[in-house]
């Protein structure tokens, strides 16, 4: 890297019938890792500092303070469309980002697992990677990941103590220009771009936190650009289309890059091929670049069959529940191709496998517990909500659904509801500790409009809604409670089933 000081010069260095499908995993009694996270949803972190344990160690009371003074920061729910800050930060720092190559990923839904299962295939090939997702579930330290673990609590405050001084150096520049110092996002990406040139690492997979163009993630250049599918989402920001959501999240896609798309409805498949041209890059898109062949319901996940840009990969065990995630997984198979041999070599089909077995993402489809089942997944839209409304009854065998949900006020919450209501015979309404929550009474108001008041209970403590649904799930023989609806009451459920194992 550059002379910067500090730490970052490197010249070294369908319904599942276990009885009857095959068990390609292996048996397993805690399907805790088979999950998927939710995507261009930011979660509202202003006000909710970690506790503090009774026994924390020097290095997590380190940990705990950066992310108090990241939460001090502008938050997440409302980003900067701007470039220059962070950009500003990381010059100062010698340009950390340009010390390996960047997959980036945008889209709507999928991002997160998406970017998941890339990393897991290249780390299987032996690379040492990066990956940077978001929100967080449960710590700030799940948005940095180092050759497949998040970053130490160690590495975290060492490395915010590095950086902190030139953060301190561009908010005064922000202030004396009459703008915002940098945000908790915008912090939070300058951090993650240090600390992968501090681990080193070979490659970063870098998930971009809302949009895309003016996304602080992009001023980072990505050899390859990744799409998933792209819906309406957060347009109060990104615009009121389709079509203007394409080209902002267009945005990421570089000079000569390797461009890989998720299906697309026409006009977002248009305007991510315009500006494929306009940077004279490569075009891949799933259904005439790649696809899907097949998919399986297996025990514990599915068994897919791939049609890759380079090489067709049959019968690969894909430990994630949802047709949704096959198609995310022939994305990353696709991404993978093109970062590897721009496209023109077929992946190892062993070494797909096994990266591909190894691929979680916590928070989608994501079993907590059992008798009854528990399942958390962070569809906070009609598009996921509608995958995980199919996934439901293509991969688990419920008699009865009952799902708690929160929504977050920002989001099209009769449009989840109406995806889940053929699946979903009770509502257990509430809500979560953000500022931005839907009031629970009110969200009520909005399920009973839709499916009745029958079928809709309204609690606003979590842990109480979680038990009614527990109980009301018990009444059915094969009963099965789905959290939903929203990143945060996802977060807070697995903090809440975690603390009960422990007990």
């Amino acid at each position: 890297m550059s002379d910067t000081p500090g730490r970052f010069d490197h010249d070294d260095d369908e319904t599942v019938d276990p009885g009857s499908l095959p068990d390609v995993f292996g048996t397993r009694d805690d399907f805790g890792d088979f999950a998927d996270m939710g995507d261009d949803d930011e979660r509202d972190h202003d006000d909710r500092a970690d506790e503090v344990p009774v026994d924390e160690s020097e290095d997590a009371a380190a940990a705990r303070l950066v992310y108090e003074e990241l939460l001090a920061r502008v938050g997440e729910n409302a980003p900067q469309p701007r470039l220059d800050a962070t950009r500003r930060a990381v010059e100062l720092l010698g340009d950390p980002q340009r010390s390996y190559p960047v997959i980036h990923i945008t889209g709507t839904n999928g991002k997160t697992s998406t970017s998941r299962m890339i990393e897991s295939i290249l780390r299987a090939y032996g690379l040492r990677t990066g990956l940077m997702t978001s929100p967080h579930l449960v710590r700030v330290n799940e948005r940095i990941v180092i050759d497949g673990e998040s970053i130490s609590d160690a590495a975290l405050a060492a490395n915010w103590a590095d950086i902190q001084p030139y953060l301190l150096m561009v908010d005064t520049e922000l202030t004396a220009a009459a703008e915002e110092p940098l945000t908790f996002f915008e912090a939070l990406t300058v951090l993650a771009f240090a600390s992968f040139a501090d681990a080193p690492v070979d490659v970063v997979v870098l998930e971009v936190g809302m949009g895309g163009e003016w996304d602080s993630t992009n001023v980072a250049d990505g050899q390859v650009a990744v799409f998933t599918p792209i819906a309406l989402d957060h347009t109060k920001r990104l615009g009121s289309t389709v079509l203007e959501i394409a080209r902002t999240k267009s945005g990421i896609i570089k000079p000569a890059a390797n461009v890989v798309s998720a299906a697309q409805v026409p006009e977002a498949l248009a305007e991510l091929q315009r500006a494929a041209e306009l940077t004279e890059s490569t075009f891949a898109s799933e259904g005439a670049g790649f696809e899907v062949l097949s998919s399986a319901v297996a025990v514990g996940g599915q068994v897919i069959s791939v049609q890759g840009i380079a090489g067709r990969y049959d019968d690969v065990p894909l430990p994630l529940f949802g047709r949704h995630q096959a198609q995310n997984a022939a994305v990353a198979i696709a991404a993978v191709e093109s970062f590897l041999g721009s496209g023109s070599q077929p992946l190892d089909a062993e070494i797909l496998a096994a990266g591909l077995a190894d691929a979680t993402s916590p928070g989608r489809l994501q079993i907590l517990a059992t008798s009854p089942t528990i399942l958390v997944d962070a569809a906070h839209n009609p598009h996921g909500a509608h995958s995980l409304a199919q996934a439901l009854e293509e991969f688990f065998d419920f008699d009865r659904v009952v799902a708690v949900l929160a929504v977050l006020a920002d989001k099209d919450a009769a449009g989840i509801i109406r995806a889940l209501a053929p699946v979903v015979e009770q509502f257990v309404i509430t809500q979560t500790d953000s500022d931005r929550a839907i009031d629970a009474d009110d969200l009520a108001q909005v399920a009973v409009g839709i499916v009745g008041p029958d079928r809709v209970t309204v609690e606003t403590n979590v842990v109480s809604a979680l038990s009614i649904a527990r109980d009301l799930a018990d009444e059915s023989e094969k009963g099965g409670v789905v959290v939903t609806g929203s990143i945060t009451l996802v977060g807070e459920v697995i903090a809440l089933t975690a603390e009960e194992r422990e007990k």
